[in-house]
């Protein structure tokens, strides 16, 4: 059923797909590159055999953009707030990875397991690309949204496999959402060195046609998560979800398989 969920200060919509299965529920939490419809190819699936719970970030999707600030982990605690989730399965793509990582290790009595598909994670140095960021901002304040789009493929979307076009429309309705949210989003607390904290099953998917630093900060997440499953894909870019579908619905299964 969607709706839309009150947030600190704000809402965002959100949608659950009612009861299946016993366990945990499913959380979907997308990238910056996208919104929630990220997910389409794989939700069927996902819940044929789960209840499934996904929600647009802040001026992403169906969310309105946020007018004061706020922080990812404390809207995805409003979410399940809202749902009544005592404990969950948290699959987070990127952005919505670092999202799932934080409220991990904040509140680990909620997250029953943790499946990262190319993620990234708060406090990892390596991920600040200050010559990409300039390349963003020049086409932005050119107004070049087709530029802006190109530019993504060509960084996140390597892959070059199909849907091409499906890509390429994410991007555009994302990109919006990088500026509206700037200034208001506030970064949750670093992560990158307390991931050997996490004691939970995890599984990682890798996209070795990612951006380099995306594949050496998930190498690394990978080794230092204890017991981590390291799924690594020669096919996959910072679009798994539209590339690989059947694979992310294989890691998600193999993943809930482990939960206690």
């Amino acid at each position: 059923m969607e709706q839309m969920v009150r947030v600190r200060d704000g809402e965002v919509w959100a949608d659950d797909s009612g009861g299946a299965g016993d366990g945990p529920p499913l959380v979907l939490l997308h990238p910056g590159v996208g919104d929630s419809r990220i997910r389409d190819p794989v939700l069927p699936a996902l819940a044929e055999r789960h209840r499934v719970i996904r929600y647009d970030v802040r001026g992403h999707g169906r969310s309105p953009e946020p007018t004061t600030p706020y922080t990812p982990s404390e809207d995805l605690r409003s979410v399940l707030d809202h749902f009544g989730v005592v404990r969950a399965v948290l699959v987070g793509t990127s952005m919505g990875g670092k999202t799932a990582i934080t409220h991990a290790l904040d509140d680990p009595g909620r997250v029953a397991a943790l499946g990262l598909l190319v993620p990234g994670v708060t406090g990892h140095p390596g991920l600040k690309l200050p010559e990409l960021t300039e390349q963003i901002g020049k086409l932005a304040q050119a107004g070049d949204m087709d530029g802006l789009v190109a530019l993504g493929l060509r960084v996140w979307g390597a892959a070059g496999t199909a849907p091409v076009a499906a890509a390429a429309e994410q991007l555009r309705a994302a990109i919006p959402g990088w500026f509206s949210n700037y200034g208001h989003e506030t970064e949750d607390a670093p992560a990158f060195d307390r991931l050997g904290e996490l004691r939970l099953p995890c599984a990682l998917l890798l996209g070795e046609q990612d951006m380099p630093e995306v594949v050496r900060c998930n190498e690394e997440m990978a080794a230092r998560i204890p017991g981590c499953r390291l799924v690594r894909r020669p096919d996959c870019d910072h679009f798994p979800t539209l590339r690989i579908p059947d694979e992310v619905v294989r890691v998600v299964a193999e993943l809930y398989a482990r939960v206690a």
